[in-house]
């Protein structure tokens, strides 16, 4: 009867009302003698478990007995061996104390507490920690000070000449109040001026906030107010967009040689002064000054503050000590070395913390980082000729732009020998085509913002090449797995990741609470005063010490390595007049894509259609944050208890709709084509908008790189 009424899904491959059942029978008849009859117990063993797990006890002479049966296609016999165990640690434990809350009672044992917390997190490394940055730059600058550091099209910079700009750009950011835990802004576009501004924040003993110059004009004036910018560092021609939130300091107004040799990204390099003696010992003096202007900065100073998404609407800043960056940085030269011939290609937003490890990494090595220019056309196509002609040889790669590079124009004849990924799921089916096209090894990198970029790393398992973990933690972190009440969860169940040891930030600038509520005090560490990190990623560990990524256990979404809170993105609809109730989510589309959906309930006296909203949001917020697509419900669907169905909301309708203007020239004609093939559309008018039809950033460059191959020029930014 609840069968029929119900009308779940049915499948022959599960009962469909449930899956798991618990019976505690009556003791057994024993052995009885009738007049002409004995009876017997008599066991039937059955070779099929009629559920997928079922556990059945008996009680018999005082004691509990029983057994489990199950699928042996979902389950091994191990994981059942450790299931029995801890229940039966469970019921010995309420036994003891029946008073005892379910959710203290304990599950695992002494052995695998020792397992879980300690043998799993055995990563203790000797690694120097109390240095800034800045500082280990300069020990590289005195070992290799003619080698080229960094390069941004035609132009480039040795060590030396690197260091000596940012020493003069220090010593002006010092006499404009520049200090320790002072935070300063750069807001440029990539190029070696803007290399060199990051290492006079530091040199001056500043705390870095970047400020993306292709982030709205609203957007940048919040930063800079949250995180109290003495300064922002930036052009004449970006400085009007940060409103005078702060007194700004114009590479243009820098004299002598060195204005010349920052002015841009096709600046040509400042040439002189390598052999000068006296240029030398009057940049060494110019250090000096500046160094007493600021202190000597330790570990526990700040060195940048990054903000991400926040899911209240008003996004967060991580603040991260020196100590965490330079060790991630160690770390990485301890097990991935890079070495003085090596090129490495950084591409990353600054905005986002890989960018640290694309510019500095190379530059703690010896090595040359190298910077596409601003507006430089890295499309696929244009993307892997850089990669060759500029013989780069390590790169990292989100896995959704990987995995669009092996379908498209692949790697090529490249000099790659070392390829990282990370800021989402690495797939396992990607793996294996990264390993059968490019001879290169491929190292995902797991870790948060809050964690210094990577807390984990997972090479690979050759054995089992479909798999993808979050693999081990680095030297000098610990990964838990924990439950609700913040207690281990048994081998093979279920936690949320939560990361402790020397990578964690110092928490969110200027919000307690929310300090608070993330990070925690580390019930298990060695030393005293040491912290975890809630994550909010869920995850389970294997048998052979590994994590395995399980999802989110919030609403917060990955899409092409990018954090996203949807939360931020509904309290910035909140606020358009025109919408009575807001929701955001990230559907999961063919081809394994991803994109973000605004759904929106307009208020009646108000007119409000799809492209007003996304006006309204591209007005304030960066274009990640920017969803795909916008459908105009008249309510949003609740479940039962009044809460937002995600599940019934429908899904976007990706043609437009109304008329549609066809193409008119064959420029027009090529590109609709290219429209259709990319977004999967069965027809484009020139009036569509990119975006709303579907189309992202990762879309656009799959888009450039068609529209060459079709005879149109075309970059992303014109896109």
């Amino acid at each position: 009867r609840l069968v029929e009424e119900l009308a779940p899904e049915r499948s022959l491959a599960r009962t469909p009302l449930f899956s798991v059942l618990f019976t505690l029978q009556h003791p057994q008849v024993a052995r009885r003698e009738l007049p002409g009859l004995v009876l017997e117990p008599f066991g039937l063993a059955s070779p099929t478990a009629q559920f997928e797990l079922a556990a059945v006890l008996t009680e018999e002479d005082g004691a509990v007995r029983g057994h489990l049966l199950y699928r042996a296609g979902l389950f091994d016999p191990a994981t059942m061996a450790r299931l029995a165990g801890h229940f039966a640690n469970l019921v010995a434990a309420a036994g003891a104390a029946p008073g005892t809350p379910l959710a203290a009672l304990p599950l695992l044992a002494a052995h695998e507490l020792q397992q879980t917390l300690r043998e799993c997190n055995d990563t203790a490394a000797e690694l120097p920690r109390t240095a800034s940055l800045d500082q280990l730059f300069e020990r590289q600058v005195e070992r290799t000070p003619a080698a080229v550091a960094a390069c941004c099209g035609a132009a480039w910079m040795s060590y030396r000449e690197l260091d000596r700009h940012a020493d003069r750009l220090a010593r002006r950011l010092a006499a404009s109040g520049v200090g320790p835990e002072v935070p300063v802004g750069v807001c440029l576009e990539r190029s070696l001026a803007a290399l060199a501004a990051v290492l006079a924040v530091w040199k001056a003993g500043g705390i870095y906030v970047p400020l993306d110059p292709g982030y709205p004009g609203e957007r940048l004036r919040t930063l800079v107010a949250d995180s109290g910018c003495a300064v922002v560092v930036t052009s004449g021609e970006l400085a009007g967009r940060l409103g005078g939130g702060a007194p700004t300091l114009l590479l243009e107004a820098l004299d002598g040689p060195e204005a010349a040799a920052l002015a841009g990204p096709a600046a040509a390099r400042g040439e002189g002064g390598e052999g000068d003696e006296g240029e030398e010992a009057a940049r060494l003096a110019l250090r000096g000054r500046a160094r007493r202007r600021a202190a000597v900065l330790g570990g526990e100073h700040g060195a940048y503050l990054l903000y991400t998404s926040g899911s209240t609407g008003r996004p967060k800043g991580v603040l991260v000590t020196h100590g965490a960056l330079c060790h991630r940085l160690l770390w990485g030269q301890s097990v991935h070395p890079l070495a003085a011939g090596d090129r490495l290609l950084a591409t990353a937003s600054w905005s986002f913390d890989i960018s640290l490890w694309e510019l500095f990494a190379p530059l703690l090595a010896g090595a040359c980082v190298v910077l596409p220019p601003a507006g430089a056309p890295l499309d696929l196509a244009g993307l892997a000729r850089w990669i060759a002609a500029e013989g780069i040889t390590v790169v990292h790669f989100v896995p959704s732009l990987l995995a669009r590079f092996l379908a498209g124009c692949g790697l090529g004849d490249t000099r790659l020998r070392l390829v990282f990924c990370g800021g989402e799921a690495l797939a396992g089916e990607l793996r294996r085509r990264f390993a059968e096209r490019v001879g290169a090894p491929l190292v995902h990198q797991y870790g948060p913002t809050e964690a210094t970029i990577t807390a984990s790393v997972d090479a690979g398992d050759p054995g089992r090449p479909e798999r993808v973990d979050l693999g081990r933690p680095i030297a000098n972190h610990r990964l838990y797995l924990l439950d609700r009440d913040l207690r281990p969860v048994p081998l093979g169940a279920a936690g949320e990741v939560c990361i402790a040891g020397a990578g964690l930030a110092r928490g969110y600038h200027g919000r307690p609470a929310a300090t608070a509520e993330r990070f925690l005090p580390d019930p298990w560490a060695e030393a005293p005063g040491e912290r975890l990190y809630r994550t909010g990623d869920l995850g389970r560990r294997l048998s052979d010490g590994r994590l395995e990524f399980r999802g989110r256990a919030d609403g917060q979404v990955k899409i092409h390595g990018i954090r996203i809170e949807p939360g931020e993105i509904e309290a910035a609809l909140a606020r358009h007049p025109g919408v009575a109730a807001a929701a955001v989510v990230a559907r999961d589309e063919d081809a394994g894509e991803r994109r973000l959906v605004a759904y929106l309930v307009p208020r009646r006296e108000a007119g409000l259609d799809a492209a007003a909203a996304r006006e309204f949001l591209a007005a304030s917020l960066p274009r990640h944050l920017v969803p795909a697509a916008f459908v105009l419900l008249p309510a949003l669907p609740l479940t039962p208890n009044g809460k937002l169905d995600r599940g019934a909301l429908p899904a976007p309708e990706r043609t437009r709709r109304g008329a549609q203007v066809a193409p008119r020239t064959p420029a027009e004609a090529a590109l609709a084509a290219v429209w259709r093939a990319v977004l999967g559309l069965p027809a484009v008018g020139v009036e569509d908008n990119f975006f709303a039809a579907g189309g992202d950033s990762i879309r656009a460059i799959e888009v450039v790189a068609a529209a060459r191959d079709a005879g149109l020029a075309l970059t992303p930014r014109q896109l």
